[in-house]
């Protein structure tokens, strides 16, 4: 849960740090996004962890959205190159920056249906018979 956390807030300048700035401080919901996104996927990829070998490809792909929505959501409009080239400084703050809570919601519940569904394909999986020496 910690690397998740680190991987989407050092970048976005949720967690303050030397390296990474926002031209737009970070709004009240961003940090409760981050910490919601870091527990969902942090267990979503200990499901990964824990058993390897029942990799799904569709939950993986839209825990993968999820969170890159979720990224989305809780940067800084005006410091997404994508946006700024696309927008204009005046249209990320303008259509991209009023979006964004939207991204954040639909990526949450994005990476709790990707959680469910692992989960899920976790609890339906026969137990292994142990091997007895011999």
């Amino acid at each position: 849960m910690p690397v998740v956390a680190l991987v989407l807030g050092v970048p976005t300048a949720v967690i303050d740090n030397p390296v990474f700035g926002r031209a737009i401080a970070p709004t009240a919901w961003s940090t409760p996004v981050l910490v919601a996104t870091a527990v969902l996927g942090g267990l979503l990829v200990g499901t990964y962890v824990a058993a390897p070998s029942a990799l799904e490809r569709r939950p993986t792909r839209v825990g993968g959205v999820g969170g890159l929505l979720a990224y989305l959501a809780i940067g800084c409009p005006v410091c997404n190159k994508v946006v700024l080239l696309a927008l204009g400084t005046t249209g990320a703050v303008r259509f991209f920056a009023p979006v964004q809570p939207f991204l954040a919601v639909v990526g949450l519940g994005l990476t709790g249906w990707a959680l469910r569904q692992r989960l899920r394909a976790e609890s339906s999986c026969p137990r292994p018979t142990p091997v007895r020496a011999v």
